[in-house]
């Protein structure tokens, strides 16, 4: 299984790269069906996704919300912008920690590599302070053990 690769470019972007053994119609679906989310975007072990919302289409709302079972819990909101089946999702979130923080613009890539698919995830933050936080919140822990999750169920 692949590791996920996290770097920064510029002042204002993080780039998440991870191989999956799956084709990009497999990968991508996981990103878009909501009772797929609902199993993988889970975070660190112990973690659950209550609400799920995750209407892919333009212009279509996401919220979801995730809990530890001992109170503590978070949330994010956005909107879908663009989606190209199989191939890219475009959107933009913010996370409630419990204030908002400023729209991260995310843009996705499935790209079929011989082995499986390549996913890139481009995120674009509104400055380097946003992304320095977003950083040091422990986000790549996170999205390791989710994407590893994900792994396994596609």
């Amino acid at each position: 299984m692949s590791k996920l690769e996290l770097r920064t470019e510029g002042d204002t972007h993080v780039i998440v790269t991870r191989h999956f053994k799956a084709p990009p119609e497999a990968v991508y679906r996981a990103h878009t069906e909501t009772s797929l989310v609902q199993k993988w975007l889970l975070g660190p072990p112990g973690w659950t996704m209550p609400v799920c919302i995750n209407e892919a289409k333009p212009g279509g709302k996401i919220r979801y919300e995730w809990a530890d079972g001992n109170g503590n819990g978070f949330y994010l909101t956005g909107e879908f912008v663009e989606l190209v089946p199989f191939s890219k999702i475009v959107h933009v979130e913010r996370m409630f920690l419990p204030d908002p923080t400023p729209d991260n613009h995310v843009e996705t890539r499935f790209e079929p590599d011989g082995t499986g698919t390549k996913m890139t995830m481009r995120m674009t933050l509104p400055d380097s302070e946003t992304r320095a936080a977003m950083l040091a919140s422990g986000m790549e822990h996170g999205m390791e053990d989710s994407y590893a999750r994900l792994e396994t169920m596609i």
